[in-house]
């Protein structure tokens, strides 16, 4: 049967009982949250500056904590997946204090204190608590700096811009984590809302709520627990591609790209960078379709949409896995599934599902016997974004 996840609440005692045992007596004054998230359709269109349609999870990462006098920090994470040491101190009165390093978690940390936009951040003790799994392709990332900014305004308030707040998050990213992420992950953690898909223009930062909260249909989200890092040469590598791509075609970006324009340089591109061009000029037709078929109600016709995605993910930008194959095609099998495909930055992590609601034991139990490996379920719905939680 599919998982259960801790609820916000029981994450945030944990995270309590947690600072209790570390720093004693003394209580977290603030907890706030942010969400995972699953990207329904527009795979690494995001740095093409295309379209996207994620929506955010009740999957979250918790931090609590509580202002200090001086400058020193420390923040200890209660995830067990994180690498070790799980407890970090440093100075913020030292800027080297906040360069990339080990353990690798709090690089995300470092960097969102590093690209706040309200310094200086004064001193803090905090702990880091969430339910997203690490390497699953839910963006546990961008939960975390969303869910640190947003616990770092309540300590010394900014200007309350969202957008903005998204893009100091994927600066975090890029210049601590290395990985030269689109701005999808950290904007739908941050603007997400109940019961919505949030379609994201990724070159004006326009988002529109679409709306998913039919009753009959089931979002079903599968682990295939094959851990991915982005860090390696993989995820760059495909980026630089793109942009190869634009400027031999004389764009911007690959947003500008038609097909017509690409068949027209074909002979100019090497095969791997047509196809690589070809997967995101095509992706983002499929999002624009894919997003006007959901407010149609036509849930065939996305999840035929969800299916051509995988495909060229697999076949022409070359992200799959065959543990992610092998789990959307056993999705396909089950009667009542309207479409499935992989999520994230792929080489492993998860797939999402759309379906009926009644298909859903059924589902779960005919992938579980297809799937060559052990794979996690999650049921969800789209759910909000980053916000603070009251402490009892």
């Amino acid at each position: 049967m599919a998982s259960s996840f801790p609820s916000t609440s029981e994450l945030v005692a944990d995270a309590r009982r947690l600072y209790g045992q570390v720093f004693g007596e003394e209580a977290p004054l603030t907890a706030v949250c942010a969400p995972g998230r699953v990207n329904l359709i527009g795979e690494h269109t995001d740095y093409n500056q295309g379209l996207v349609l994620p929506m955010a999870l009740p999957l979250l990462t918790v931090v609590v904590g509580h202002e200090t006098s001086g400058q020193d920090v420390t923040v200890v994470t209660a995830t067990k997946d994180a690498d070790e040491p799980w407890r970090v101190d440093f100075s913020l009165a030292s800027d080297e204090s906040l360069c990339p390093g080990l353990p690798s978690w709090a690089n995300y940390v470092k960097g969102v204190i590093q690209h706040y936009r309200a310094p200086p951040v004064p001193g803090f003790r905090a702990v880091i608590a969430s339910s997203v799994p690490l390497g699953g392709g839910l963006s546990s990332s961008a939960s975390l700096e969303v869910a640190f900014y947003t616990f770092l305004q309540q300590l010394k308030p900014d200007d309350g811009d969202k957008v903005s707040k998204a893009i100091a998050c994927q600066q975090a990213e890029h210049t601590h984590a290395g990985v030269p992420c689109g701005i999808m992950d950290q904007f739908v953690s941050v603007l997400g809302r109940e019961g919505h898909a949030l379609l994201i223009d990724c070159r004006s930062l326009e988002a529109t709520p679409i709306p998913l909260a039919d009753p009959s249909l089931i979002i079903l989200i599968t682990n295939s627990n094959v851990r991915h890092s982005l860090t390696g040469s993989e995820y760059p590598m495909r980026r630089r591609q793109c942009e190869e791509a634009a400027c031999i075609l004389g764009k911007a970006s690959l947003r500008d790209a038609t097909m017509k324009d690409l068949e027209e340089a074909r002979n100019r591109l090497d095969d791997i960078t047509y196809r690589r061009a070809r997967h995101v000029i095509e992706e983002i037709e499929r999002t624009y379709q894919g997003t006007e078929a959901l407010k149609r109600g036509a849930y065939k016709e996305f999840g035929k949409l969800m299916v051509e995605s995988h495909n060229s993910l697999r076949d022409l930008y070359e992200v799959s896995c065959s543990e992610l194959d092998e789990l959307v095609s056993a999705a396909m099998d089950v009667e009542g599934v309207f479409g499935s495909r992989m999520t994230g930055g792929g080489f492993g992590g998860c797939t999402v599902t759309l379906m009926k609601a009644h298909a859903i034991d059924r589902a779960i139990l005919h992938i579980k016997t297809r799937y060559s490996g052990t794979p996690t379920f999650f049921v969800t719905t789209p759910s909000a974004g980053a916000r603070t939680l009251s402490l009892p």
